[in-house]
């Protein structure tokens, strides 16, 4: 498989790619019925084989534009993710980047603040923006 091909199939979903091969298919055939169809007299046929020939490769040279288009703007983020820590005496309340390893009730070195207990992690999730939280109404 060639590398223009691959990136189309990686950028169209199956279907729609099966769609789009089938229907060039059927308008090429179309063309050369048309043109067969023409060369043996019969222009009114061999008009109407043209124009659905022609009117199916339009169509299937527009979706495949869409389709790379739309996978181009298809972008994925980076979900920032977060550890919070806290002390279970003093309270003491800490938020750092998920790191590797990490796991709610993982006990940690011990507190900075009271230095008697460990720290735990006590949650890990996804840091959401403002902009992200609409209402949905």
């Amino acid at each position: 498989m060639s590398q223009a091909s691959k990136s189309l199939t990686s950028k169209m979903s199956t279907f729609i790619l099966a769609l789009v091969i089938v229907t060039l298919a059927l308008s090429f055939s179309a063309l050369i019925l048309a043109f067969d169809t023409y060369n043996r007299g019969d222009q009114t046929i061999a008009t109407y084989l043209a124009l659905i020939g022609v009117i199916g490769l339009a169509s299937s040279i527009y979706v495949i534009f869409q389709a790379q288009k739309r996978a181009k703007n298809l972008k994925i983020k980076d979900l920032p993710i977060v550890t919070t820590i806290e002390c279970r005496k003093c309270g003491f309340k800490n938020v750092r980047n998920f790191e590797r390893g990490d796991y709610v009730l993982k006990e940690l070195e011990p507190c900075e603040k009271c230095k008697d207990t460990n720290k735990m992690i006590t949650a890990i999730y996804r840091k959401v923006d403002q902009k992200e939280k609409s209402s949905p109404f």
